[in-house]
């Protein structure tokens, strides 16, 4: 710790911090345009600068870390001028259009010169020609530009994808898509930006900042659940006296958002009544039916109520996608001895190495990956990708990729556990060690012994490795084998372990609900197949043997995230129609708000007794993001016994792998339309397996997917290389525990 003092304050310092860390920690308030918490300090500004002891001039307090016994002044009459004129500078010729400005009322620049009393302007510089650029989702503003380098910095060490740079050239620099970059349109861009420059192209000139009521919720497409608002108009009423939301925003200095989650919000079941014959037959159809399918698409809330209704009137649970994982946290647990990972997106943030096994993680958790890219970033670690698949999306974030065959995951965190573990360690489980064979897993994986040897070696003088587990080893037919060496790992190294939950709420579900393995008779189906089905998508008008509930924006409730965090969301919207709570309290629960079931989450796996209405959701100065609470880890009972390694399984011919593009997640995601970019949900794939399987791109193919047959186009992207093909599933049946990769048979459909 270091003590220095901070207007005549003594304050201490951590190793690492600058002096603008601690002004924020201690709430003293240093002005900013170009710093963002996220991101290596950008420096371009200078409005942060302060005055310190023993130096000449200002020092900025953005990069500057304090040293022992130095004094430092954050406000002074010199400094007021100094920020003043900085300003001034910043609104030579900037456009006078704050009537019309999306930024009005939330823009950095017009409150700073406010702020610094620039009431006109003194002194211009010849103006350029600065036309508007649209790029899709978001527009950039020349004109508005203040060349802060906010946006640069977010997208290419936040976000990962090094779609932006400056174009250098005195008064005509600019913002610039960077060519060959891969942007994914996530707008953090827009978010970031302090003026009007970057903006949503959907959202500009709709509505102004005061006329929008922030509604604080939780992102429902992954299982990051992020930390978003709702943005609702309230000055500009529907035909039907509705309201809409106009935008979600997350907090531009800590929080982050993917595409989805900023842009495929209008998702919400606006079709719904109370039809009480409808929910009549519904009550009949629980009351008659022995099963409930349903998916990880709920609160923690609804999950506790369908495992109350199980313990009332014997029903069985199915949901295949959590039953998975439950059993992987359950096999995990049996070698560590608590029932939870150890590691979460601030341990990934936070190393210096990480392995990634087992996920197209660009594209299963966008945030996880963004937590990637700070880790290498901010910490200059070393991450290794492995994964049949190269992502070339990962190419400025990857130190090392691994390819393995298909198939050969257990082989694979065997060869790691084998290589991570000291002598001593292996001991422990000298039987299963004594019969690894290194060469044959070697070979038959085609991890090259001399690929491992490197990871090792780079693992000299790590301080805090992180271990990334993803969909292929919970969906592997060896999943729970997988599981216990991967809890090896934690409990005898120093990694810390992230399970990658696959849905949004699959680790609260399989936490909350006691699952089946099979279905009886008679279905009754939450979102999912059944001979009578509770849907939220709009589409129980017509369908006789439906009843609308709400969507996931128009609820109160909890969820548990990747973090293992209970983090708490609002409804967005109003909804007319009948909800799960409704249907429970007629069978023979009683409770008169879904949220009433917040504090009876169960204490034995982690949760709280508490109230919905006392969950906090909000920042410190310092970024520390207080949300809901953490589950507090369970002791779980302790089994060595390891299964010998399965022979590996050889996939040739066609073979395609379930996962989706960065756009889309679900079929709320697919019902959304913000998001002018959404992807059609094409079978692609590369040359290679074009060639492979005979197929030109455009072609119309037939191919089972998930026991589901599907007919889709085919589209080749030179980007990918190798012979296995993406296949979406978010806009069919998603809900299953089948193994990510599958060799199919392609028919040929009928072109267009």
């Amino acid at each position: 710790m270091i003590k220095f003092i901070l207007d005549n304050k003594e304050v201490e310092a951590q190793k690492g911090e600058t002096i603008l860390d601690v002004a924020r920690k201690e709430g003293v308030y240093i002005p900013t345009m170009c710093y963002l918490s996220r991101t290596t300090p950008i420096s371009s500004c200078r409005m942060c600068v302060v005055e310190a002891d023993n130096t000449d001039g200002f020092v900025l307090s953005c990069a500057t870390p304090p040293v022992e016994g130095m004094s430092v002044t954050t406000s002074s009459d010199k400094l007021y001028k100094y920020r003043q004129s900085i300003i001034k500078l910043y609104d030579v010729n900037h456009p006078l259009q704050c009537g019309v400005c999306d930024k009005s009322g939330e823009c950095d620049l017009q409150n700073k010169t406010l702020e610094f009393g620039v009431n006109e302007q003194t002194f211009m510089a010849q103006d350029q020609r600065r036309p508007i650029k649209n790029w899709g989702v978001i527009s950039y503003d020349e004109s508005l530009c203040i060349l802060c380098e906010k946006c640069v910095s977010v997208c290419n060490e936040v976000v990962g994808y090094n779609a932006l740079e400056i174009k250098y050239g005195g008064y005509s620099s600019h913002i610039k898509r960077r060519s060959g970059g891969d942007c994914i349109d996530c707008g953090e861009c827009v978010s970031v930006c302090p003026v009007g420059a970057m903006h949503s192209t959907d959202f500009k000139y709709s509505a102004n900042s005061w006329e929008l009521d922030k509604i604080p919720a939780s992102c429902t497409h992954c299982s990051s659940v992020c930390s978003l608002d709702y943005e609702i108009q309230h000055a500009k009423m529907h035909h039907d006296n509705t309201k809409s939301i106009a935008r979600v925003s997350a907090d531009r200095e800590f929080g982050a958002l993917c595409n989805a989650g900023r842009y495929s919000h209008s998702y919400e079941n606006s079709e719904a009544v109370k039809d009480n014959d409808r929910f009549n037959q519904a009550i009949e159809a629980f009351k008659n039916a022995d099963t409930i399918n349903f998916n990880s698409y709920i609160t923690n809330e609804e999950a506790l109520i369908l495992q109350k209704l199980k313990e009332l009137r014997g029903y069985r649970l199915i949901n295949p996608e959590a039953k998975s994982y439950q059993k992987f946290l359950k096999s995990f647990s049996s070698i560590t001895g608590r029932n939870l990972y150890d590691g979460d997106l601030n341990s990934v943030r936070n190393s210096d190495f990480v392995v990634v096994l087992g996920s197209a993680i660009a594209t299963d958790n966008p945030i996880a990956k963004s937590a990637l890219s700070q880790s290498h970033k901010l910490n200059k670690s070393y991450i290794s990708y492995m994964h049949p698949i190269v992502d070339n999306t990962l190419q400025n974030t990857v130190s090392q990729f691994i390819k393995y065959e298909v198939g050969s995951e257990e082989g694979v965190i065997a060869l790691l556990a084998t290589y991570l573990l000291s002598d001593t360690n292996k001991k422990k489980f000298e039987t299963f060690f004594d019969d690894i064979d290194v060469g044959y897993l070697s070979g038959e994986s085609n991890v090259g012994e001399e690929e491992l040897d490197v990871l090792v070696q780079n693992l000299t003088r790590v301080k805090s490795p992180t271990l990334i587990l993803g969909e292929d080893l919970i969906t592997h037919p060896q999943s729970q084998n997988i599981a216990k060496l991967a809890a090896m790992i934690e409990k005898y190294t120093e990694f810390k372990v992230v399970v990658i939950p696959p849905r949004t709420n699959s680790l609260g579900v399989s936490l909350i609900c006691d699952l089946d393995e099979s279905e009886g008779e008679k279905v009754v189906g939450y979102n999912e197949k059944g001979s009578f089905i509770l849907s939220s998508l709009g589409d129980a008008k017509d369908n006789p043997n439906m009843l609308d509930m709400p969507s996931l924006n128009q609820q109160e409730g909890t969820f548990t995230n990747i973090d293992k965090k209970v983090v708490p969301t609002n409804a967005a919207l109003k909804y007319n129609g009948y909800e799960l709570n409704d249907i429970a309290n007629a069978l023979g629960l009683n409770a008169k708000n879904t949220i009433d079931y917040t504090k009876e989450l169960p204490q034995s796996k982690g949760y709280q007794a508490q109230e919905f209405d006392d969950l906090p959701n909000y920042y410190t100065n310092s970024g520390q993001e207080v949300r809901g609470y953490t589950l507090t880890p369970q002791k779980a009972r302790v089994s060595n016994k390891i299964k010998e390694i399965a022979d590996i399984k050889e996939f040739n011919g066609s073979v395609i792998y379930r996962a989706d593009n960065i756009r889309q997640f679900n079929k709320a995601t697919d019902k959304a339309n913000q998001c002018s970019s959404h992807a059609s949900p094409d079978l692609v794939g590369s040359y290679q397996f074009a060639t492979a399987a005979k197929l030109k791109h455009g072609d119309i193919v037939i191919y089972g997917h998930d026991n589901t047959e599907v007919e889709r186009k085919f589209v080749i992207n030179p980007k990918l290389t190798g012979t296995i093909a993406f296949s979406p599933s978010y806009n069919i049946q998603t809900n299953t525990n089948s193994y990510r990769y599958n060799t199919i048979t392609i028919q040929r459909g009928v072109n267009e």
